[in-house]
């Protein structure tokens, strides 16, 4: 019963859209067993379901982002909670948004620094740059009669 419970929860947290049950089943299984103190491992739940273990894993970790994992066991058999969850990859999408506006952020800031050491750079080397002489210095632009004396 415990497992059905946990499989309904998952459909109201949007877990089973796009996906084989059997996944869902797995992990539903899995915390059910060791909810009742039955220690089965996650290979021993992977034979009977025939699912890979990267799938079951992510199945628990989608479940352990669900308001539903920070239950306890009595609040979980006593309470049915009202409130649903975005589908996983919703708010998978939402993280790597958020990560992309701080990077772009960040990158526009060290851009920002960037040009204005490229700014001073350029200001320190055209006055380190040597200074025309000759004859022909008045007539050059910023310094090309050089390349005639040199």
């Amino acid at each position: 019963m415990t497992a059905l419970r946990l499989l309904q929860r998952m459909k109201r947290d949007w877990m089973h859209t796009g996906r084989r049950p059997s996944g869902l089943c797995g992990a539903a299984l899995l915390v059910a067993a060791r909810m009742h103190d039955f220690r089965r491992t996650v290979k021993e739940v992977i034979r009977v379901v025939k699912v890979c273990e990267s799938t079951l894993r992510k199945r628990l970790t989608e479940f352990e982002d669900t308001p539903t994992s920070q239950l306890t066991i009595d609040e979980f058999m006593k309470i049915d909670l009202e409130q649903e969850c975005d589908p996983p990859s919703f708010t998978a999408g939402q993280r790597k948004q958020k990560i992309h506006e701080v990077l772009s952020k960040k990158l526009d800031d060290v851009e920002g620094e960037i040009s204005i050491y490229q700014d001073e750079i350029e200001i320190e080397l055209e006055l380190s740059r040597p200074k025309a002489k000759g004859v022909y210095a008045n007539y050059s632009k910023d310094g090309e009669s050089l390349k005639y004396y040199e």
